[in-house]
């Protein structure tokens, strides 16, 4: 019952974003207006009704109506407020009242790895990276499934009316896939075709270079000499609104910018580090002390003795590994054997592993414009000899690499891929486990990279 009294009052008490109470429901909404004396939550649900009704995403069939095989859903709007104090009302589709498609509903996005391996070849062959998102992008493309609502008070004149869902409303389960296969069929059309390494960056011959169009969701990366060219076909002949279109500034949690001195791409999760700072702001209520290195030279947290955390500091230590863990994918490679070192601890931590988070936010505060450059130029190896060794050989005799009877042509300047590869004997004193560290590069840019325990007790140098 205390649980229970719990729960309700979290879901009961005021929610503020930027300063400004949000609200839960329409009701609410509503009743937010008149102590305003303002109807700016009503103007934000007339923007978005307008949008649903400008992609014609339901069908009126008036009053009482009951479609044939079709299943009775409810839909809710959300509400948000955005930094300069805009609100924003979307209207989303209770998902969790349909049933289980039979096919698959997933849709993939970009990886990491691959935006940053299209960004290479952007600065590699001296193309512009253009970035934009597509508004209202699920309701470019049609539902199968077959759903109806009744109209709620949000609807205006329209309440108690049957509507019937023919659009891939926001919330419903195989909406994601339906924009996808919507946005493939596109990117068909204007001759791409999937990469064969991964399936959501498109690529376009242009006879000396490539085109890459790289998607997450509804946010698009434009690689191309004439960027601008793509998105006016988009506008003009599929008609779907882009929005934020120009140069790569912000995309996927990162900023980028271009270095003062030689013009070189920089890649640095800046902006998710400042929201990180003010959470741990509002979770201590101090900034963390700056520091220049991420853990103490020669520091074993396994061997920590302090006194072990209690729930709720478990939590706040929980929270800050995880936004740590996000920003190494992020970019932040820096902290990476010292966020893997602490992960370890994350059920059962003490005092002093807490401390030494502190001191990684700390560090990054201290850094928290490091950055991945982009460098383009081949590395230079002449002072490396080239050994032969003999698990080289085969007893096969000379056998040469299947390659792809269809892969591309090769276009543009020469790239060596790198990989380095290190391990720590007896990383963690307690259990006898050993640390890998992988870091794999395109010519002189940093591309992907993996930190993390051995699971075994093993030769360090084969479990790497």
């Amino acid at each position: 019952m205390a649980n229970q009294a719990k729960l309700k009052s979290f879901r009961h008490s005021p929610i503020c974003k930027f300063g400004v109470q949000v609200p839960r429901n329409h009701a609410e909404a509503m009743e937010l207006d008149k102590q305003d004396g303002g109807s700016l939550w009503a103007e934000a649900e007339s923007r978005e009704l307008n949008q649903i009704d400008e992609y014609n995403t339901c069908t009126d069939l008036g009053k009482g109506a009951c479609p044939n095989n079709h299943r009775k859903i409810k839909v809710h709007m959300v509400y948000d407020v955005k930094p300069d104090f805009r609100r924003k009302a979307r209207l989303v589709a209770g998902g969790h009242l349909t049933p289980t498609p039979i096919h698959s509903v997933y849709s993939s996005v970009v990886s990491l790895q691959g935006l940053k391996i299209s960004l290479f070849l952007a600065e590699l062959n001296e193309l512009e990276a253009w970035e934009n998102d597509v508004g209202n992008a699920y309701l470019e493309a049609y539902t199968e499934e077959k759903l109806y609502i009744v109209a709620g008070p949000e609807f205006r004149e329209r309440e108690v009316h049957t509507l019937v869902i023919t659009k891939a409303l926001y919330g419903l389960k195989s909406s994601g896939l339906r924009w996808w296969e919507k946005l493939s069929e596109i990117l068909n059309d204007l001759g791409f075709t999937a990469s064969k390494a991964e399936d959501n960056i498109w690529m376009r011959d242009k006879h000396s270079h490539y085109e890459y169009i790289v998607r997450y969701v509804d946010d698009l990366l434009f690689i191309s000499s004439n960027p601008k060219g793509i998105t006016d076909t988009l506008e003009s002949k599929f008609k779907l609104k882009l929005k934020n279109t120009g140069p790569i500034k912000y995309l996927l949690g990162s900023n980028f910018d271009r270095d003062s001195d030689d013009h070189a791409l920089l890649m640095s999760p800046t902006k998710y580090i400042t929201r990180m700072l003010d959470n741990y702001t509002r979770m201590f209520r101090t900034l963390p002390k700056e520091v220049i290195t991420p853990l103490v030279k020669g520091d074993h947290p396994e061997l920590d003795a302090t006194s072990e955390l209690d729930v709720d500091g478990i939590k706040k230590y929980q929270s800050l590994i995880g936004a740590l863990q996000w920003v190494i994918t992020l970019g932040r490679l820096d902290i990476a054997v010292a966020v893997m070192t602490l992960s370890t601890f994350r059920a059962a931590s003490c005092e002093g592993h807490l401390e030494r988070a502190n001191r990684i936010y700390g560090y990054l505060r201290k850094m928290k414009h490091a950055a991945i450059r982009f460098r383009t130029g081949l590395p230079d190896y002449s002072s490396i000899p080239n050994e032969e060794y003999d698990w080289e050989k085969s007893i096969y005799g000379n056998m040469e690499e299947s390659l792809p009877h269809d892969a591309p042509k090769t276009y543009g300047p020469p790239v060596i891929m790198t990989t380095c590869v290190n391990a720590n004997l007896c990383h963690d004193f307690v259990t006898g486990r050993s640390g890998t560290g992988i870091i794999h590069l395109l010519n002189q840019t940093i591309v992907h990279y993996l930190c993390k325990k051995q699971p075994l007790v093993e030769t360090a140098t084969y479990g790497s």
